[in-house]
């Protein structure tokens, strides 16, 4: 996998240290460099690229806010000299955070860390769901794997879902009709607007309510029809 990158620094010293460091690695692509974030912005506007090296203080338009006004973000690994920005670049998402001066070592696993979880998203989009036992969800600042075997049922809170698996409950800020694009439809199906289910785990129906693990989950009406209809195909089986 070639990974296109673009580097932006203010600072001559910085950028060159950069596109050595990027030269060194084959599967990076260097395709550019800025010194300042309007040009990244209008390139961006008509270019794509896998990974961003982005300074965070430089004149006029920072590298923070750059990144709040992209609309489509890249992979960002950020690079500076102040160790007070990390709460704020891991809030906008940045895969890594860079502080200088850094070591070709340190580089080297931050873009390890970035291709990884291009790699994953490209797998997941070229494959179809049936095909996995499982997922990715971003909980903090952490990527989670989640087995599809392990979920018991999804709730959905507010602009939040949380997975209740087996061991632990994920929370990931995200809907639930991206959430249903990653489950096989033969073992899960929505049945309320707040709660998505794993037809394996139900353990009891009785009227307008199921149970699983103990929790007792209510059916909705607008869900009530296509729900018996799942439960009773699986009986048939």
């Amino acid at each position: 996998m070639i990974v296109k990158c673009i580097a932006v620094d203010d600072e001559p010293l910085a950028l060159d240290i950069i596109k050595d460091y990027i030269s060194q690695v084959p599967f990076l692509k260097l395709v550019k460099t800025f010194n300042d974030g309007i040009s990244v912005l209008e390139y961006l506007a008509s270019n794509s690229v896998d990974l961003i090296f982005l300074d965070i203080e430089m004149g006029g338009l920072s590298g923070t806010q750059l990144l709040k006004t992209l609309q489509r973000k890249p992979k960002v690994i950020m690079t500076t000299a102040y160790r007070n920005y990390a709460v704020d670049a891991f809030d906008l998402d940045v895969t890594d955070y860079l502080l200088k001066p850094f070591s070709f070592e340190r580089f080297l696993k931050a873009v390890e860390k970035s291709c990884n979880l291009l790699n994953e998203e490209q797998n997941d989009h070229t494959r179809p769901a049936e095909d996995k036992d499982y997922f990715f969800v971003k909980s903090g600042y952490k990527i989670l794997k989640v087995n599809f075997d392990d979920i018991l049922y999804i709730e959905g809170l507010s602009e939040y879902i949380i997975i209740k698996t087996k061991t632990v409950n994920i929370i990931t800020l995200q809907s639930f009709k991206n959430i249903e694009k990653n489950l096989p439809e033969q073992g899960f199906i929505r049945i309320h607007k707040s709660y998505l289910i794993s037809l394996n785990k139900i353990d009891s129906v009785e009227g307008q309510n199921v149970t699983i693990a103990g929790k007792e989950l209510p059916i909705g009406n607008k869900y009530k029809k296509r729900f018996f209809e799942a439960i009773s195909m699986k009986e048939k089986r």
